[in-house]
This record gives C-alpha cells, structure tokens and sequence, in this order.
C-alpha cells in the first residue's frame, strides 16, 4: 500500500515527474491505488488551491476517510506528541490495520517526522522508484 503525505500531494501537484509517472502506472494496474489521507489533503489544499485538482484527478488516488476509529486514533497521536494532525493521520494510515494488510509504504519529503517502524521513501531522493 502506498501512502502519500501532505509533501508528497503538494509534489504531485507542482508535476514531480516521478510521483506523477507512478500514479500513472498505478492507474493501468487494477487494484493499485495510491492513499491520501484526508488530513494531509486538507492541509496540502491550505498550502496550495491546485492540489485538489492535480491530485483528484488522479485515478490511482484515493481518499482515507477520517472515521471514528481514526479520529480517535489521530487524537492520541498528536496529543502524544507524534505531530500535527496531517502527520498523524499518515502515521494512522501508514500503521497496521485490520482493513490493509500488507506493507505501507509512506512517500514524504520529511522522513524524519515519521518513528521508526513506518517505511519511508523520501520524495526527494535520486532516483526515487527508478525515476532520475
């Protein structure tokens, strides 16, 4: 599962080529998508107006809704120190649940903000999935 934070849905939008070749890529496989979770979207839109519009219009691209398991969850999070809410909310999603098994693989400009446990891919590398 691949998850985007608020970084990476702003890189999408200001046409990261790499993360915009994966989405696409993800788009032609069935059952591939790519994970936003709902905090990190509203604060990328905070930052940035485009956003909604490059990164909805991908089809790869799905929302993770902020349910009451996750709000909770999100809640303790932040109030334990683990970031802003848009951190955890990716933290959450990243974590293991009961309705995505598997690896998560966070996609960020910030690793550090993230604990160790939670794989991340700096959207800033060389070479990040291949792409140069």
């Amino acid at each position: 599962m691949i998850i985007l934070d608020t970084s990476a849905a702003l890189a999408i939008a200001e046409g990261r080529k790499a993360l915009n070749q994966l989405a696409a890529n993800m788009a032609n496989t069935p059952g591939d998508v790519m994970w936003l979770p709902a905090l990190c979207l509203a604060e990328a839109v905070a930052a940035d107006a485009e956003v909604s519009r490059a990164v909805l219009s991908l089809s790869a691209v799905v929302v993770d809704n902020l349910d009451t398991v996750a709000a909770v969850t999100v809640g303790t999070l932040v109030r334990d120190g683990f970031g802003g809410l848009d951190t955890c909310h990716a933290l959450y999603c990243a974590s293991p649940r009961p309705q995505f098994t598997g690896m998560s693989i966070l996609l960020t400009a910030h690793e550090d903000r993230y604990p160790p446990g939670i794989v991340t891919v700096d959207i800033d590398s060389p070479g990040m999935l291949g792409y140069h």
